[in-house]
């Protein structure tokens, strides 16, 4: 195994010094912008780095040099076109009143925009008649304008959240409550202030893995439907806990259903110098426990499977039992893509087996962010991960509640 380092001014420069040291083989494990520290961060440029691994336990096709350079091309170490708007920056831990006034400034103008754009234009020429009805409708707007302004903005509102697949029912609630709670006269940065943090404290904080004081290792249990990305999600987890927070990991995996989620997960375990057990059945795992107790973490692969396979499910069931429950987690893995109804089914029958956090998958493949407010409302179980593109271990990041909030109600992050 070698894992190397490589120190550039631009991410593209520091891969490509990885690919010419390491060939087009290696795998880029992470990539992290190096910022000067003190004074010289005035007068020093920042720069990036990336940590490349090269499994020389694996025999890859070999080319000649001119070969690869004919081609011009490299798979594994391309990184993803597609820019996630919904995750936590780790560099902004810190986020204050006047951070969160600056991303209402821009959905506050919008919606501005949107309310003046509707306003029915006037007409050129009235008859008498027509101006009577003009001149009382006039009246009735004088007597009572921020209420008329109010309700308009509610119903943009409203109709914005829904436009992002927001659940019609949970989009009532939210106006309802904010409407219980705000005066009639409320301003427009008020009602969207309001409802914005409302949404905030709907989504909550991301739970998530990491080390934690416990009597032996902590095993943590990935769950979901053949397809959704259980494999490639715990690889990029196990890479960045054993990479970034330094723990002492170990896989196990439990789907000997499909021979090529062993041999992918292995590959990653072989990268990253963790050892990888395979189960076949759920009192194996009770079995090595023993076995397992030096590690800090073990991430538990299970079998992808339809949730109306009651067999598999039962399978699944006891496996879990198998840790005490002070000393396990367990993620529900989901497709972001997923309709709603089928997500809805998928969690209740998970629900009967265990508690779990939710992760969702494939971010890439959706435009809507309002089916993860949808299901922390149905399930009332915390989220977790979001994930997108087979880069291991990048495409991967917890999601940020603000963010999802500021893109339900139209606003860019």
């Amino acid at each position: 195994m070698i894992i190397k380092k490589f120190l550039a001014k631009t991410e593209n420069e520091a891969i490509e010094m990885a690919k010419d040291e390491l060939g087009s083989n290696a795998i880029v494990m992470n990539i992290k912008k190096i910022q000067p520290k003190g004074l010289a961060k005035f007068f020093v440029k920042s720069k990036v780095e990336v940590t490349a691994a090269l499994d020389e336990n694996i025999v890859y096709d070999t080319e000649s040099k001119k070969e690869q350079e004919q081609k011009k091309t490299n798979v594994d170490l391309v990184t993803p076109k597609f820019v996630p708007d919904i995750v936590a920056d780790e560099q902004e831990e810190e986020k204050n009143v006047a951070s969160i006034e600056e991303k209402l400034s821009s959905l506050q103008k919008m919606l501005e925009q949107q309310m003046s754009s509707e306003k029915k234009p006037e007409k050129m020429e009235e008859t008498q008649e027509e101006k009577k009805v003009e001149d009382k409708k006039e009246e009735a707007e004088v007597t009572t304008p921020e209420i008329s302004k109010a309700d308009a903005c509610k119903e943009l509102i409203r109709k914005q959240m829904i436009q992002n697949e927001v659940e019609e029912s949970i989009a009532d609630e939210l106006m309802g409550e904010i409407h219980r709670s705000l005066p009639k006269d409320a301003s427009l940065d008020q009602i969207l202030a309001a409802i914005y943090q409302k949404i905030i404290l709907m989504i909550g904080q991301p739970y998530i893995v990491e080390e934690k004081e416990k009597d032996g290792p902590c095993y943590v249990f990935f769950l979901g439907s053949t397809g959704v990305g259980k494999t490639t999600t715990i690889a990029k987890i196990a890479s960045k806990l054993k990479l970034e927070k330094k723990m002492n990991v170990a896989l196990v995996t439990a789907d000997t259903y499909r021979i090529a989620a062993v041999e992918q997960l292995k590959t990653y375990a072989n990268i990253l110098s963790v050892p990888l057990k395979v189960i076949y059945s759920p009192e194996e795992l009770d079995e090595m426990q023993e076995e397992l107790n030096q590690y800090d973490i073990c991430l538990v692969d299970t079998a992808g499977c339809s949730h109306k396979n009651k067999g598999q499910l039962e399978d699944i069931k006891k496996l879990i039992e198998q840790i005490p429950i002070a000393r396990r987690e367990v993620y529900l893995v989901m497709n972001a893509a997923t309709k709603y109804n089928d997500l809805k089914e998928i969690a209740d029958v998970y629900s009967d087996i265990t508690d779990y956090s939710m992760i969702f998958t494939k971010l890439d493949e959706t435009s809507s962010s309002g089916v993860m407010l949808n299901m922390r409302t149905y399930t009332d179980r915390p989220l977790s991960y979001v994930t997108w593109g087979q880069n291991v271990p990048d495409d991967i990041g917890k999601v940020d509640a603000q963010k999802i909030a500021k893109k339900l109600l139209g606003g860019k992050s």
